[in-house]
């Protein structure tokens, strides 16, 4: 599908409706509700959404009829015109069903970074060239070369609901943790600076299968039977593996992965080099600010947010 039959399959942005506007066009569905008129006769009051933003929107004729058609959190294909309802801007609905995401553009539905992919992306390339242990050096290569990888890293949000919480936040992520991992090892040069900075580029690279995009994120099967930890080291082997990277330097890698959210997650419960222990609190770091940026400090409470 191409860019503009995709515009077409969504319709024009809801930000740039007026009323008296025909709507015909497919949109994420994030409420709906079954109401009474004072009459008694029921009708769906829903809300709209697209990357632009969200209108309210209404249909009363055939409601129970239609609101067999789909659930909120779905995406819906509608038609009708915006009218006003108590001066502010309302859809109102002659036809609603469900429809399928496949071939639509996800970030036209869903919140996606303010920065530049293309300059994150040149960003990530640059500190993979940072690192130059032959082995951990042909991963980062490997990966950067397998176009599907990298546009699934573009895509991928970090987390649902908590920090980068968005389409692209997972590149936004691993490029901050990664500077600040480079930044470190040259404060403390007894770190093993290629290995802690590999760590940083690859340790959330399971995200990138953690997730499925309609008209919400969601959680795709891997993601919920698996998490991303394992998804990670999964990949993260397999790549080894074609690297030809010794088996000891893979497991170095391997236990900064498994434990980037604390020693409590690895096997005997402590870190087991330096560089985990940099990559989890560098991890926090990030997640936690960008967390309270998002989000806000959480009142009364000086314990940080957990990171994901």
């Amino acid at each position: 599908m191409t860019p503009s039959s995709l515009l077409t399959a969504s319709g024009a942005p809801l930000a740039t409706l007026r009323a008296g506007d025909a709507v015909d066009g497919v949109f994420a569905c994030t409420r709906k509700e079954r109401l009474l008129t004072r009459s008694g006769s029921p009708y769906l009051s829903l809300e709209l959404r697209d990357r632009s933003g969200a209108l309210p929107a209404r249909i009363f004729r055939d409601a129970d009829l239609h609101g067999g058609r789909f659930d909120a959190g779905e995406l819906v294909a509608v038609s009708g015109r915006v009218g006003r309802f108590r001066d502010a801007l309302q859809v109102e609905l002659e036809r609603v069903e469900r429809t399928s995401s496949a071939g639509l553009d996800p970030t036209r539905f869903l919140p996606v970074a303010y920065r530049d992919l293309d300059e994150l992306d040149g960003f990530l390339e640059h500190l993979a060239r940072e690192v130059y242990e032959p082995g951990y050096r042909r991963l980062l290569e490997l990966m950067l070369a397998d176009g599907e990888l990298r546009a699934a890293w573009r895509l991928a949000p970090c987390t649902r609901a908590s920090h980068h919480a968005y389409l692209g936040g997972l590149l936004e992520h691993t490029v901050a943790v990664a500077t600040l991992a480079q930044e470190l090892a040259q404060q403390h040069p007894r770190l093993d600076g290629d290995l802690l900075l590999c760590a940083a580029i690859v340790h959330d690279i399971g995200k990138t299968r953690e997730f499925s995009y309609g008209a919400t994120i969601e959680l795709s099967d891997q993601g919920r039977m698996l998490g991303h930890v394992q998804l990670s080291l999964e990949m993260i082997a397999g790549y080894a593996a074609a690297a030809s990277l010794e088996p000891p330097r893979a497991l170095a890698l391997g236990h900064c992965v498994l434990a980037h959210h604390g020693a409590d997650a690895a096997p005997a419960g402590r870190f087991q080099n330096v560089e985990a222990l940099a990559l989890y609190r560098l991890n926090a770091l990030d997640a936690g600010v960008k967390g309270a940026l998002e989000h806000g400090l959480a009142p009364g409470s000086r314990r940080a947010a957990p990171t994901a």
